[in-house]
């Protein structure tokens, strides 16, 4: 539907439009296997671990001391970290990861944050992980879990760019489809009211300081076009176990296998 048309639609049928741009924001499109991401799942040890109405894909590379979870990003899948997990084995970790839910192998459905959040909790757990990594809408995730469940004790943590406040994410989503301010308020009452919190209060900052993480590397490209700079400076700002290193040249997915950042996350993790 073109974005003029879904405008005026917006206009004189708003709680129809609101339905459908909360389908798109629940809705994950179906991406492609890269080569490299289809090679590393391949080489891991599989299982099916059911997490509410999903079954959820999990994936276990090597069998080393140090237990490390990896959080993938929205639309994105287990196989995205394919250049860091050699990486990772060479130095002695166990390596989980896992399809969220709709996304990669794991079955379909709408899903949300809220799921994602859960999911992160209970894999930490699971998997007694004291080490993690996460990408984009993945350090969302980790950083909510981890920030209300103070008793999961990360050592070292990674944010490979952090998104920070939960009414950026539904206002650019609105951006994106062409529709007026109205429909980005109605859908944040009705987010507010199908999960009973208030939009405004779901900051990653916020969450990020109560964590119990000893310490964390914040990453992020200059240039980045998907997720600006300034979301990964809000959540550093005041979190002061947290370092933020800027990158270049690379984007919002390649700096996942750019190999000066695969390196430089290794060493952090080892210090």
């Amino acid at each position: 539907m073109k974005k003029k048309t879904l405008y005026l639609l917006a206009l004189l049928f708003p709680n129809y439009v609101v339905k459908k741009a909360y389908t798109f924001l629940t809705t994950p499109r179906k991406v492609t296997f890269r080569p490299e991401e289809i090679t590393i799942r391949a080489q891991a040890t599989k299982q099916i671990f059911r997490f509410n109405d999903f079954s959820i894909q999990l994936f276990q590379w090597g069998t080393g001391k140090k237990k490390l979870l990896l959080v993938h990003g929205w639309e994105g899948n287990a196989g995205n970290f394919s250049q860091l997990v050699p990486l990772l084995l060479d130095n002695d970790y166990t390596v989980y990861a896992f399809d969220g839910p709709s996304h990669g192998a794991s079955s379909k459905g709408t899903t949300n944050m809220f799921q994602f959040v859960e999911l992160v909790r209970v894999l930490v757990e699971k998997f007694s992980i004291t080490y993690l990594i996460s990408h984009s809408f993945g350090s969302v995730a980790s950083l909510i879990a981890l920030g209300k469940n103070p008793n999961l004790s990360i050592k070292r943590y990674v944010g490979i760019t952090v998104p920070n406040k939960f009414r950026d994410r539904i206002e650019e989503t609105n951006q994106l489809l062409g529709l007026p301010p109205l429909i980005a308020e109605k859908l944040i009452q009705k987010i507010e009211a199908n999960h009973s919190i208030k939009v405004d209060d779901i900051n990653v900052a916020d969450f990020a300081v109560k964590a119990t993480i000893q310490k964390a590397l914040l990453l992020h490209d200059v240039n980045d076009r998907v997720l600006p700079i300034e979301k990964t400076q809000e959540v550093a700002k005041d979190w002061p176990i947290a370092q933020l290193e800027t990158i270049t040249n690379t984007g919002h997915f390649k700096i996942l296998g750019v190999e000066k950042v695969t390196r430089r996350i290794i060493d952090f993790l080892e210090e």
